[in-house]
């Protein structure tokens, strides 16, 4: 039995000294100063990179802690990045300065648009990645960001003091304790542990130790995050075999080219460092029923298919897709690792039996009959923390100061893990110069979708970003990332240069110039036949048509029309970007003044704010019952809409929280007048004392 110092007072944990080390303590005054950062980021992949550089843009004097240097910027499993609702966490991570975006048009092989059919809402931007040359070029950017430096350590525990009394919290983070004893202060931390928390690697029946195949797991800092009460869970996840690239019988599979032209994206790039015609290829097979037959023969040789853990969901391993979907054919890309790798990454095939079973199986596929495997396929099994536990703004609702973000929260995939790391990294530097918070609502952004599913919902498997979880998708593209999030990046956060605010601004005004124009500009339909003789438009209409609706049709784009009136339309053309966004501007147009009308809505829900020291548990001014008391007091939502969107929490409740909002407002308002009332007399009554 051991006490721990927390809130002002002594908290009881029941566990052995013997089984967790006591998390470490210190006062403000006996800490020592040096070595002492604004923010500490604990991990250095792909949360950790976008929450470090962000932190030391907004100007905050930033360490990056990780195991080794040589490994930031390392892709542990798929060599791709985007796809459908990831390609817009990309851009959004962009939008507001992040790193990634730039670093894939750095290191692209292979560019591609997803979901071309279906309207500009829901194109998902995605890239093969060479391996090598992106943890190059990521190493190069985050060596070279000002005040950020970079130490190689691993973490094994956390300085407490005696919280901010005016937040909730049971104790402020103000530190680190590294395995070698040394220490590290900060004002705020922000653990970015990916898979490393209790990490363990699964071949088979055969378990060790690893947050990633060669790297040792941490052990501590998961202790000292379950003693402190943080609500622990556990998740797994894959990585395929890599299969030799002079071993596959290419000739007769499907071949897959890139786009062309190659589509960037961050927003700062007009085109990517490769041309097309120098892409690389992907290849199509699929699996048949004799790998079926090996999974099934096999089940008893595999102990994380047999684990009780939760798995992802929406990327499974090929043992849980013929359990789940018995006899279907499931679709195996062939990808390249890189200009110069010899390695091939067979996505659709991750798996974790035996690796002489894998190998039988790989040789059972088409075109792969003589493959050779390089390096098995491996399960990793790892704790994470409910994310109910953590604001909007990424920061715990039990110990201040400190913030989580990537796969720690629940989630997968490095598109997920750096749209929370940007987060994390601004409101851990807001939180030190005592600013608002960050934060991205659901009518805001994707970001916005994904903090808040996991803040109200939480989540008991890998939660994977998808267009269909956001409900504003028309207004939420691609392509209006940087009006929707740079400005406010740059007036709320400062994480955004000015050069890259400058260029928002410019297409900011230049779209609404263009709309105004184009909305100006009406002639009869039959007169915008004899124009532009490839529209469908009907001749038969009696009102004029405004080139904005001309716009609209497939068959036209701005080259079109700006034939058509070369003045005042042909300058719009100059700009591709300027004028593929109001052809998908004008595409919307309609749709978008009614989703406006909704988003406003939700925008009055967002604004009522719950007061954040409520006590859940025991305020008798509104009727709850039992079990919603319990759940706000969980997840401690900060707004209305939230708490309207957590499961269980009835409309009868909500309301009830409605009416105690606006009296406790009210209350408010009425008491700050009288305050305001009288101070007023007492400066009264001291003007006439000074007069007499």
């Amino acid at each position: 039995m051991f006490y721990l110092r927390g809130c002002g007072r002594w908290v009881a944990a029941s566990f052995t000294k013997q089984q967790f080390p006591l998390v470490r303590l210190s006062s403000d005054s006996a800490a020592p100063r040096t070595p002492h950062f604004d923010v500490i980021v604990i991990g250095g992949g792909h949360a950790g990179t976008e929450a470090a550089t962000a932190a030391a843009r907004c100007g905050s004097r930033t360490l990056l802690l990780t195991h080794r240097v040589d490994t930031i910027g390392q892709m542990s499993c798929n060599p791709s990045f985007g796809g459908i609702g990831k390609g817009h966490l990309m851009r959004e991570v962009d939008a507001l300065d992040g790193l990634c975006s730039r670093i894939c048009d750095q290191s692209g092989v292979h560019y591609k648009v997803l979901n071309r059919r279906k309207g500009p809402a829901v194109w998902g931007l995605r890239a093969q990645i060479d391996r090598k040359l992106y943890k190059q070029n990521m190493q190069k950017e985050i060596l070279n960001t000002p005040l950020l430096t970079v130490q190689e350590g691993a973490v094994e525990d956390l300085i407490l003091t005696e919280p901010e009394p005016e937040h909730t919290g049971k104790c402020r983070v103000s530190g680190v304790v590294l395995v070698d004893g040394s220490t590290v202060y900060a004002e705020s931390v922000i653990l970015t542990t990916g898979t490393f928390l209790r990490g363990m690697i699964v071949i088979g029946l055969e378990m060790h130790p690893a947050g990633r195949l060669g790297d040792q797991p941490s052990i501590g800092l998961a202790q000292t995050l379950e003693k402190l009460g943080f609500v622990v869970g556990r998740l797994k996840t894959g990585t395929p075999p890599r299969i030799a690239k002079d071993s596959i019988n290419f000739s007769i599979l499907n071949k897959q080219t890139p786009d062309n032209p190659s589509v960037p994206f961050s927003f700062t790039n007009e085109t990517v460092w490769i041309k097309p015609e120098d892409q690389l290829p992907c290849y199509l097979t699929h699996t048949n029923p004799k790998v079926d037959e090996i999974v099934l023969k096999n089940l008893h040789l595999n102990s994380h298919v047999k684990e009780t853990t939760r798995g992802p969901r929406y990327c499974p391993s090929i043992e849980s897709k013929v359990l789940r979907f018995p006899n279907r054919l499931h679709q195996v890309w062939l990808e390249p690792e890189g200009m110069d790798s010899d390695l091939i990454y067979p996505q659709g095939l991750s798996m974790t039996l035996p690796a002489e079973l894998q190998e039988k199986m790989i040789t059972c596929i088409r075109g792969l009959e003589k493959a050779k495997v390089i390096q098995p396929g491996y399960g990793v099994q790892y704790d994470y923390l409910d994310p109910r536990q953590i604001t909007p703004s990424l920061e715990t609702h039990l110990v201040q100061r400190l913030f989580f973000a990537g796969q720690i929260n629940g989630t997968t995939g490095y598109e997920e893990a750096a749209a929370q790391g940007v987060i994390a990294g601004i409101n851990a530097s807001l939180r030190v110069s005592r600013k608002p918070p960050f934060v991205v609502s659901r009518t805001e952004g994707y970001i916005g979708v994904l903090i808040d599913d996991l803040t109200t919902l939480g989540t008991s498997e890998p939660y994977r970003m998808f267009t269909s979880r956001v409900e504003f998708r028309l207004s939420l593209r691609p392509d209006n990332a940087d009006i929707r999030l740079t400005l406010r990046g740059y007036k709320d956060a400062g994480c955004v240069s000015q050069q890259r605010y400058e260029r928002a601004c410019w297409m900011k005004s230049s779209l609404e110039e263009g709309i105004s124009v184009l909305k100006s500009i009406e002639f009869s339909s039959s007169k915008w036949k004899n124009l532009i003789p490839e529209v469908s438009i009907s001749t038969s209409r009696s009102l004029p048509v405004r080139a904005l609706d001309v716009l609209k049709y497939e068959e036209v784009d701005m080259d079109s029309l700006a034939k058509a009136v070369p003045e005042p339309l042909k300058k719009y053309t100059k700009c591709r970007e300027l004028a593929e966004r109001l052809k998908i501007e004008a595409t919307y147009e309609s749709v978008l003044f009614h989703q406006l009308q909704e988003i406003k809505g939700v925008q009055q829900d967002e604004a009522l704010q719950l007061p954040k020291d409520i006590d859940y548990l025991t305020i008798r001014d509104v009727s709850l019952s039992h079990e919603v008391r319990e759940k706000l007091h969980f997840s401690r939502p900060q707004t209305i809409g939230a708490a309207s969107r957590i499961p269980g929490v009835t409309p009868a409740a909500i309301i009830n929280l409605l009416r105690f909002v606006k009296t406790t407002q009210q209350r408010q308002a009425a008491m700050n007048e009288s305050l305001k009332t009288d101070q007023c007399l007492r400066d009264a009554d001291r003007l006439q004392e000074r007069q007499l």
